[in-house]
């Protein structure tokens, strides 16, 4: 074979694995940005879906006339719940635990570096 037939047929055989992959290439590459295009378009249908939902007047059926009152609170001192020494810790009447103190203690020594 002469030199020319053989470079012919080296380019044929280069071309014919080079087309199909660069059409392969090509297509799937316009399918992703088909495939962003679609998702875009979702999006901006729901933005638009939300935009519009915020945006509409919020009408309730029936007015608020009156305020919810709030409860009242009744203070009483501790002498008046029977158990003064106790008091503003526990419930009334309750005494603290014994290792509370060594606890708060044990708490103030590793906060301080003791």
């Amino acid at each position: 074979m002469s030199k020319q037939t053989t470079f012919a047929l080296a380019c044929v055989v280069v071309l014919s694995a080079l087309v199909p992959g660069v059409a392969g290439y090509l297509t799937a590459r316009m399918e992703a940005i088909e495939a962003a295009e679609r998702n875009l378009r979702a999006l901006e249908a729901r933005l638009q879906l939300r935009e519009a939902r915020d945006a509409r007047p919020v009408s309730y059926s029936v007015p608020c006339l009156h305020p919810p009152s709030t409860p009242q609170l009744q203070e009483f001192s501790a002498s008046a719940l029977g158990r003064e020494e106790h008091a503003g810790r526990g419930r009334p009447g309750e005494a603290a635990p014994d290792w509370l103190p060594g606890l708060v203690q044990d708490v103030e020594r590793a906060v301080t570096g003791e």
